[in-house]
């Protein structure tokens, strides 16, 4: 008699139900819904938002997360900046929706967001955010320690990561937006969404 194979079944997990893709023009009110929910109101504010005022993110890096059914849970874009004369991007600001909590989506933005940001021939990225949060995508305080952002922020929060080594070596003084200039801009409609307490970007 033929001994009957025990044949284990796999308990594979569904494929991630969320995407990451290129952000399009169609995802700009959620997109500012979510991070009205997550910064507040007033996040137009913050010192990190004076390097992107007028400005267009980097080509290919504003990325958008968004659930099988298209709704956007997920933002995070990258803008060209001076660092002390150093060429780098910031990124910023990173959001989740709430109703994403536990699927990494944030880790999943972050992955993409440098691994284009490296394909693209980058040398650095730079963040203001929590640093043990950050620390498993690489970013350090290094290398920033002698540099400034345009208004008041916490210094430990500043980070940086090189894509290429050295590209931050010797980077001092203020960090000055260096991208494309917007056109003028009407603000969005927006619609209210629950915020992820993701130890954000701003």
């Amino acid at each position: 008699m033929t001994a009957k194979r025990n044949t284990p079944v796999a308990l594979i997990r569904e494929a991630a139900p969320f995407a990451i893709r290129a952000e399009r023009a169609s995802d700009v009110v959620a997109r500012e819904a979510l991070l009205d929910a997550c910064f507040g109101e007033d996040r137009h504010t913050r010192t990190c938002q004076r390097l992107r005022d007028g400005r267009a993110p980097a080509q290919g890096l504003s990325l958008a997360a968004v659930r099988q059914d298209g709704r956007l849970v997920g933002t995070v874009r990258l803008w060209h900046v001076s660092a002390g004369g150093r060429s780098a991007l910031m990124l910023g600001p990173l959001a989740v929706d709430d109703g994403c909590r536990g699927l990494s989506v944030g880790a999943a933005l972050m992955r993409r967001a440098l691994a284009v940001a490296k394909t693209r021939g980058h040398g650095a990225v730079i963040l203001l955010g929590d640093a043990p949060y950050y620390a498993r995508f690489g970013f350090t305080a290094a290398k920033t320690g002698e540099l400034s952002l345009p208004g008041a922020f916490a210094r430990e929060r500043l980070l940086g990561l090189e894509l290429v080594e050295g590209a931050l070596d010797g980077a001092w003084g203020m960090i000055v937006p260096t991208g494309a200039l917007l056109p003028s801009k009407s603000r969005a409609a927006r619609t209210r969404k629950a915020p992820f307490a993701v130890p954000h970007a701003a």
